[in-house]
């Protein structure tokens, strides 16, 4: 009670104190004493009426540009637009009019003064719930008006000062009820006029109540004779309701209340009908509207829209595959008819050079050659066509497809040969006139490929031109040789790895994973990493590609014979993770065209790239697959040696000079493997440099290798150098590689300790590094001298003596207590997460020589690929919205818009509930994909491009899901502001909360992240809801975003209740703290906590790494 009669003090002391106290009601004063006996003439009264009312509205200048006016600013945010719909009165004078008639004139005798006022409402101030003795009514002296209702007169003697603040005048004459549009307190003898929206009649008595309607007041019982008098009290809404206009009723005056018409609405405290929209129903006396339809009607628009965005985008990308279907299809089989074609016409043209010397022959009068001889030539020639390549159109007699040839295929067959027969010729008088002119040709043929159709058929043109290269040649060593000297096929710039004593240790605790490690890997050949278990093999390949972090590293690592860093290279260089790490809702094409457009050059051709990805596709046996979806854990997709030929095409796509694989055979059967090899041999034609992990290959597969690197447990090289010299250094050692079996087993076998060497030999698999130290002259660390040495190998020339382990202390381990090793533990983890920020934030000059496209093109890349992800996510999608839903309709049915409050329960749990489900479907956005991010940013793809672009097509979300909730929340609850205010403050909160789940998706794992989704909205909006004193709780309420949401909601829906509201108003928004100025405020820090949230999301894709 003493909180509500606060609310009351401190609108009515801000609004009305200077009201009824400034000389125009003193005027009005002197015209009442002047003028006593004209108040009953008609004529005369109105210029009375309007000279009281118009002392009444000359006192607005007074309080607003007085301190009381400054005071009031929390509350009201147009001074002039608020009183004059509180207390404009010009529409209808009636009540005060029938006050003067009633008062014989002498109103301004009967109006509280300052003083008065101040007493009044001090007593709110103080707590207590009645009034303390004044002048008029006390112990001795209490007469009639001091009761609810009444008021008395001044002595007509007394000169009443209105504004005086500290005398209270002797009102107790000529006491009466109160008059219409006017209330008295219980305790003093003045009257102060109600507010617009409030309804101050004359009370009735209630017999059998004795209480005094439509008041809460009653008789005193020691006057018999006393009536009830008029309205008592104007406060907030929750301490008393009287003088509020009834809903389903409207008061155009404080004297009137009409009930609501058909077709219209009232709600409380109404000084107007309110039309009721279309498709609504309204009977009479209706306080709201139902408008249920237009929810139904939004969220059908809504999905409508969302049916036909999905639908509609889906198929025009089913139907542009579909037509590149076609084009490519039709390119494909021209190209093979082209080149089948082009072989007829080899074999006409030699079997006519050879009719043509036999008739030379024959006019030489020499015996001429049998035509059934000629005929059978032909025959053989044509057999010995690959028929594979020959499409059942083609299937004809050689004299048919010679006559049906069209004759622009044959000048360009017949051009195409004459230049073959003029390189074959060493022609150079020719070649020296041609080169230019068919530079020129090939140069005004690229301007003219435009279109897919032209593009597909120079693709797959130049494919089917290198496969038959292949085919003739077989990949013998003389066919390698010929392609490798061929000067159509594009050179790549070289990259060569030399190292030399390379060693990596473990940070913390010292432990080798490598140790002295040399050789080099060179370009246009395929390196192989073989050994056990524990060898150290993908850690080694790691080390040459700058991916090794938390480890040591000593010895030197070359580039091209110079200590640049490998990092200056990553544009050129593709690494080949373990795992399949690929898009599993993409189809294979669209995983290979994303690489290929991020990675090479920006100013190749269209068409150019068209054949890098088609030649890919074609290489791995990836075409009856191009068009299937990947698939995940949950849905199935392709196989699982499809994927990883798909995880090997996503760097072979980008044109590498060095390709790095890690166990790239692991999962594929001998078929899959000789394939995926066929396809690595095809690149280092190109001259790229190849290297690979390798478990246990195949003997055919191992024979495609050309260099092993062979590693024992411990990162210790065994051999290094020619596969085709592996047995032979081998045997030399003594070890001899039985009969049938594998080599490469065998050996890994022999490093494992599993297979003994020969007795003979005397070697064993611990001395095996060491030989070859020996073999190669390399020096020998002091520990593994002495090891050697107790195994019986004495001679060490000084040569062979290396000082790069002579603080090894004998390969022993300090032994540390429980609570040292979890301080080296976590030392270690602290030098692991800090190698990796370093990584991510290095920056070297680049080498590469290739300019890939800059943020914004990769920036419109990734638009269209997460576009295509949500387009077949749309049922998720789906569901999310149906939640949404399902939450608005709940909460707008079961809590309906508090008007005591201005909704502010309703708004709470709206923010819980909307906070809590677009944090958890904004998780998916980067908890889903973050291997796939990883990949792509160890290959130099724009961070910047990926994060922008992800928000960015979440923004569709973020407009979508506030509509969503609104289409049954407000259509539900029906609050007095706008849609429009409702949405920007609910559009704002979802990009506030998406932002952090960004930060939860990317520095948590999804568990925790979900979980903290769901505790963050409820702790945050508890603490922000905190209407105790505390400072602290205050300052922490200022860092949570529902504090901002909930105001910004509440001051939109305050500022719509005027008039008899404001006391609710300025109460309600004291409590809570807000201040109607500041609702722009708090949408700014909205949409600042969503910006900064983002910002320190994307810091943590930079920083965050998986270990």
């Amino acid at each position: 009670m003493t909180s509500r009669k606060h609310y009351t003090a401190v609108f009515v002391t801000v609004l009305l104190l200077q009201l009824l106290h400034s000389p125009e009601f003193v005027h009005c004063q002197v015209i009442g004493d002047d003028s006593t006996g004209q108040i009953n003439d008609t004529a005369f009264l109105p210029f009375i009426t309007r000279t009281v009312y118009s002392s009444l509205s000359n006192l607005t200048s007074t309080i607003l540009n007085g301190d009381v006016g400054n005071r009031s600013l929390f509350c009201v945010q147009n001074r002039q637009a608020e009183w004059d719909r509180a207390f404009n009165f010009s529409t209808n004078l009636d009540f005060l009019t029938a006050c003067i008639v009633k008062t014989n004139g002498d109103v301004t005798q009967r109006v509280c003064n300052s003083a008065e006022l101040k007493f009044y409402f001090g007593g709110f101030f103080s707590g207590s719930n009645y009034l303390k003795p004044n002048i008029n009514c006390n112990l001795t002296s209490r007469v009639s008006g001091c009761e609810p209702g009444w008021a008395c007169a001044a002595s007509p003697t007394d000169n009443v000062d209105l504004q005086d603040s500290k005398h209270i005048p002797a009102r107790t004459l000529d006491c009466q009820p109160c008059c219409e549009g006017f209330f008295c307190p219980n305790g003093l003898t003045c009257m102060i006029p109600c507010p617009l929206g409030s309804h101050c009649p004359i009370a009735t008595l209630d017999r059998a109540s004795g209480i005094c309607r439509p008041y809460d007041y009653q008789l005193p019982p020691a006057m018999p004779n006393h009536t009830c008098g008029g309205a008592n009290i104007w406060a907030d809404v929750r301490t008393s309701s009287e003088l509020f206009c009834s809903p389903g009723s409207y008061c155009p005056t404080s004297t009137q209340q009409i009930p609501c018409g058909e077709g219209n609405y009232c709600e409380k405290g109404s000084t107007a009908e309110k039309s009721c929209f279309k498709l609504t129903s309204c009977g009479r006396e209706s306080s709201t509207q139902n408008i249920h339809a237009y929810g139904a009607m939004l969220i059908a628009g809504i999905f409508t829209i969302l049916l036909i965005i999905y639908n509609c985008s889906d198929q025009i990308i089913t139907t542009r595959e579909r037509r590149h279907a076609k084009s490519r299809e039709a390119a494909v089989r021209r190209a093979k008819e082209k080149l089948k074609a082009h072989e007829r016409w080899k074999i006409a043209r030699d079997a006519a050079k050879k009719h043509a010397a036999q008739i030379s022959r024959t006019f030489s009068r020499q015996k001429a050659v049998p035509q059934t001889e000629e005929l059978s030539m032909l025959h053989q020639r044509r057999d010995d066509v690959d028929d594979d390549q020959i499409t059942p159109q083609m299937s004809h007699t050689f004299e048919e497809n010679r006559l049906e040839l069209r004759s622009e295929t044959f000048k360009d067959l017949y051009s195409y040969d004459l230049s073959v027969e003029n390189k074959d010729n060493k022609d150079t008088k020719n070649n020296k006139k041609n080169v230019p002119k068919e530079k020129e040709k090939e140069k005004k043929k690229e301007k003219q490929i435009t279109t897919d159709s032209q593009i597909f058929n120079y693709a797959y043109g130049q494919i089917e031109k290198e496969k038959a290269m292949q085919q003739n040649h077989n990949l013998t060593f003389s066919g390698v040789i010929s392609m490798a000297v061929n000067t159509e096929i594009r050179k790549r710039p070289k990259i060569e790895i030399s190292f030399r004593e390379l060693t990596l240790t473990l940070k913390g605790k010292g432990k080798h994973l490598l140790r002295c490690v040399t050789g080099k890997i060179m370009p246009g050949r395929i390196t192989a990493v073989m050994g056990p278990s524990g060898a150290g093999k993908t850690t080694f390949l790691s080390a040459l590609a700058g991916k090794a972090h938390g480890c040591r590293i000593t010895g030197s690592i070359l580039v091209n014979g110079k200590p640049d860093s490998i990092h200056s290279y990553k544009k050129i260089i593709g690494f080949v993770p373990q795992d399949d790490i690929v898009h599993g809702n993409l189809s294979v094409e669209e995983n290979l065209w994303f690489s290929a457009k991020c990675r090479l050059p920006a100013h190749m051709l269209k068409k150019d790239r068209v054949l890098v990805v088609e030649r890919v596709i074609e290489s791995l046996g990836l075409q009856g697959v191009r068009n299937s979806i990947v698939g995940t854990v949950e849905k199935r997709g392709i196989s699982g040696g499809q994927r990883k030929r798909v995880n090997v095409g996503l760097e072979m796509v980008m044109e590498p000079s060095l390709l790095i694989l890690d166990e790239p055979t692991s999962g594929l059967d001998s078929s899959s493997s000789q394939l995926l090899l066929r396809a690595l041999r095809r690149e280092t034609l190109e001259g790229v440099n190849v290297s690979m992990v390798v478990h246990q290959p195949s003997y055919s597969l191992f024979q495609m290798f050309d260099d092993l690197v062979l590693l024992a447990k411990g990162g210790l090289t065994v051999y290094h150098g020619s596969v085709r010299k592996l047995e032979e250094y081998f045997s030399g050692l003594g070890i001899n590689v039985p009969e049938r079996v594998n080599p490469p087993d065998y050996f890994i076998d022999v490093l494992e300790g599993m297979v003994k060497p020969n007795s003979s030999s005397g070697v064993t698999y611990e001395q095996l590094p060491v030989r070859w130290m020996l073999h190669k002259g390399y020096p020998i660390p002091p520990d593994m001298r002495r090891n050697a040495s107790a195994a019986g190998l004495t001679m060490f020339p000084e040569g062979h003596i290396s000082d790069i382990d002579s603080n090894d202390r004998d390969g022993r381990t300090e032994e540390h207590s429980f609570a040292g090793e979890i301080w080296q533990d976590v030392r270690s983890n602290v030098e692991v997460r800090r190698d990796i920020i370093l990584h991510n934030f290095l920056r070297t000059k680049d080498l590469s020589n290739r300019r890939t496209p800059g943020i914004f093109l990769q920036y419109r890349y990734f638009l269209g690929r997460i576009a295509k992800q949500r387009l077949r996510e749309s049922k998720l999608q789906l569901v999310d919205y149906l939640i949404l839903l399902l939450a608005g309709a709940c909460l707008g049915t079961i809590i309906k818009s508090n008007e005591e409050t201005f909704g502010a329960p309703g708004y709470t749990y709206s923010i819980i509930a909307v906070s809590l489900l677009c944090k958890v479907a904004a998780l998916r956005t980067f908890s889903l994909d973050k291997l796939q991010y990883w990949r792509e940013r160890a290959s130099g793809i724009s961070s910047l491009a990926h994060f922008l672009a992800k928000d960015t097509i979440d923004h569709f979300s973020t407009v979508i899901k506030p509509a969503v909730y609104l289409s049954m929340f407000y259509f539900f609850s029906y609050p007095r502001s706008s849609f429009a205010e409702n949405y920007s403050v609910l559009l704002c909160l979802v990009y506030c909360v998406t932002g952090i789940a960004y930060v939860l998706a990317i520095f948590l794992d999804p568990g925790p992240s979900q979980l903290f989704s769901v505790l963050l909205p409820v702790v945050l909006t508890l603490i922000s809801t905190q209407t105790g004193d505390s400072k602290f709780l205050k300052d922490v309420a200022k860092l949570c975003y529902p504090k901002w949401a909930l105001e910004a909601f509440v001051i939109a829906n305050a500022n719509k209740y005027s008039g008899v509201w404001l006391i609710t108003r300025c109460g309600a928004l004291l409590k809570m703290g807000y201040n109607v100025h500041d609702w722009g405020l708090c949408i700014f820090i909205l949409i600042i906590i969503g910006v900064v949230t983002r910002i320190f999301a994307f810091f943590g894709m930079l920083i965050v790494h998986k270990r």
